[in-house]
């Protein structure tokens, strides 16, 4: 492996409430399917596979999320990335620190290239392009950050103002500027001196640590200590929660960036955007004739501007024009396109309602498959499991509920109480509460089962595990 490898750390935090009701604290935005049948992650990774000397990938992610980032790095082939899971989001900062520690030992002099999840970017070749060129200067121990040249007065980003001219596209940063009012970036996009953050950043382990030092040693600390005292579990580095939870919270650009005078400034050639809103989806996504981006079972009469998409059922839209209608199981978002920044307003209502749909899709996916939720009530409720083949649930008991479960497709290897069982096609068992249970899928096809659940109570945190082939604790309920 060369001296000067590059390490791509992909920040997979966040909880993308600004596009509910697609994405959910239990399922947020960097890991749906929003283009090309990818997710966000999965299209990060796809943009960087062609840079030379790549190590594998570091992952920092919350460990909810961690069953469902292994599996869709294993998709893409990446089976040697490292996953660190934080027990709480606590920003940039924190995170490329935990990797940049994980680093230290054994590649404290390769690059390090810190990308957010939540771009889309199509131009690959570009994008490395852009890579190489800042390998020179990171590599004489600058901190880099890639700056978008602004095509429009855009108040959702912050900006990087650019100074001396190091070389062809690339600049010493002379300042890190909020998010602007229209005016101020109306002013920014005439003056052609600043550049949008991208907050994607490339520079040496070394040159990152030695600066963090300097500018936020309580962050390299604080996440020295968690980095020592790390366990591994499976393939995934567990952060100790009592430890993290004395670190700040804060971001790369405000604990290094804006203090460091070894920052410079690389113009990104290549389209980027920032999916952070339902309007960015609107712009990045193919139109029809009326520009309407229309996803799904949608029709449409006398409709324009407008972003339509629709899960589970015929969405008909009429005589309307730059809304944004989003339809999913169990919950219909309808708003302005122009105000979709503040979704994160209505999904904090939510939250003080104490409404699952902030959290929850009625599809929840776990390490053996995923669980749709068919039906709900207050004496029973219904579900359909998906079971990979070779993957099984844990050795469990519920105490205020039964089960009764029905194959529909495949075979089924059942242990109730001190039983094992088959069980085909059209046949079906009852396992009573308070009784050890098990499900596994020991053939070749998807194993599919009908659960209808009776009882006092359905929430998942019912669940008194015994065994369990993901090492998953008693309390997790993912």
């Amino acid at each position: 492996m060369s001296l000067n490898a590059i390490t791509p750390v992909l920040l997979c935090g966040g909880s993308g409430t600004r596009l509910w009701p697609l994405s959910r604290i239990s399922y947020p935005k960097q890991l749906l399917p929003l283009f090309h049948g990818k997710s966000l992650l999965q299209q990060t990774l796809e943009r960087i596979r062609d840079l030379p000397r790549l190590n594998p990938p570091v992952v920092v992610c919350n460990q909810d999320y961690r069953f469902l980032v292994a599996e869709q790095l294993r998709e893409l082939g990446f089976a040697g990335a490292q996953i660190i899971l934080e027990p709480e989001g606590k920003n940039t900062a924190p995170a490329a620190t935990l990797a940049a520690l994980e680093l230290q030992d054994r590649q404290r002099n390769d690059l390090m290239l810190v990308l957010p999840v939540d771009h889309l970017i199509e131009d690959h070749a570009r994008f490395v392009a852009s890579i190489r060129q800042a390998e020179v200067v990171a590599l004489q121990g600058s901190l880099v950050a890639f700056g978008v040249a602004p095509n429009k007065p855009e108040t959702g980003y912050g900006y990087i103002q650019k100074g001396k001219a190091l070389s062809e596209d690339i600049f010493q940063a002379k300042k890190f500027i909020e998010k602007p009012d229209l005016k101020t970036a109306e002013d920014y996009l005439r003056s052609g001196t600043h550049f949008w953050n991208s907050g994607i950043f490339l520079f040496t382990v070394e040159t990152y640590l030695s600066e963090l030092q300097k500018h936020a040693p309580d962050i390299l600390a604080a996440c020295r200590l968690c980095i020592q005292q790390l366990k591994i579990d499976l393939d995934f580095h567990r952060i100790k929660p009592e430890l993290f939870s004395r670190c700040r919270s804060e971001s790369l650009d405000y604990a290094l960036m804006e203090k460091t005078d070894k920052l410079a400034l690389v113009a990104l050639c290549s389209d980027w955007r920032d999916l952070g809103s339902w309007s960015a989806l609107w712009e990045a996504n193919e139109m029809d004739a009326d520009r309407n981006v229309i996803k799904g079972d949608v029709v449409t009469e006398q409709v324009d501007n407008s972003y339509l998409h629709a899960e589970s059922r015929l969405l008909a839209i009429m005589g309307v024009s730059n809304l944004v209608v989003i339809e999913t199981a169990d919950a219909v978002m309808v708003a302005h396109k122009d105000k979709c920044q503040n979704v994160k307003h209505l999904v904090n209502k939510l939250k003080e309602s104490k409404r699952r749909e902030v959290e929850h899709h009625r599809l929840e996916y776990r390490p053996w498959g995923y669980y749709e939720v068919l039906n709900e009530n207050p004496d029973f409720q219904t579900k359909r499991l998906i079971v990979k083949p070779g993957a099984k649930l844990s050795l469990q008991l519920h105490h205020r509920r039964s089960e009764h479960w029905v194959v529909i497709k495949g075979r089924a290897t059942v242990t109730c109480g001190e039983n094992t069982f088959e069980l085909s096609e059209n046949q079906s068992t009852f396992i009573p509460a308070g009784v050890k249970h098990r499900l596994e899928n020991a053939g070749k096809q998807d194993l599919e089962i009908v659960e209808v659940q009776t009882g006092t109570y359905f929430g998942e945190d019912d669940i008194v595990r015994f065994e369990d082939l993901y090492q998953r604790s008693e309390e997790e309920v993912i």
